[in-house]
C-alpha cells in the first residue's frame, strides 16, 4: 500500500508503480469520486478504448420497456 501527502496546493501524486500499472499518462484526466469515505480514483479513457467490450453480451433476459417500471 502507497502513501500520498496532500500539498499545500492540495495537489497529490500517484505513485509510480500504480502509474505504471495503470498505464496513465502525463495530460490524462482522471474522474475522482468519493464514496462512504472513501476516494476513487478512476483513469478517463476513450471512447476507442470501449471498443469490443460488449463482444458476447447475451440480451435474450433484458427485460421489455414496459416491465421496467412495474
Amino acid at each position: 500500500m502507497d502513501t500520498v501527502t496532500v500539498s499545500e496546493k492540495f495537489q497529490i501524486v500517484i505513485p509510480k508503480d500504480i502509474r505504471m500499472r495503470m498505464r496513465i499518462k502525463p495530460g490524462e484526466k482522471i474522474v475522482m469520486v468519493e464514496k462512504n469515505g472513501t476516494i476513487n480514483l478512476i483513469p478517463v479513457g476513450s471512447i476507442k478504448d470501449a471498443r469490443g467490450l460488449s463482444i458476447g453480451t447475451v440480451s435474450d433476459d433484458v427485460r421489455d420497456e414496459s416491465e421496467r417500471f412495474d
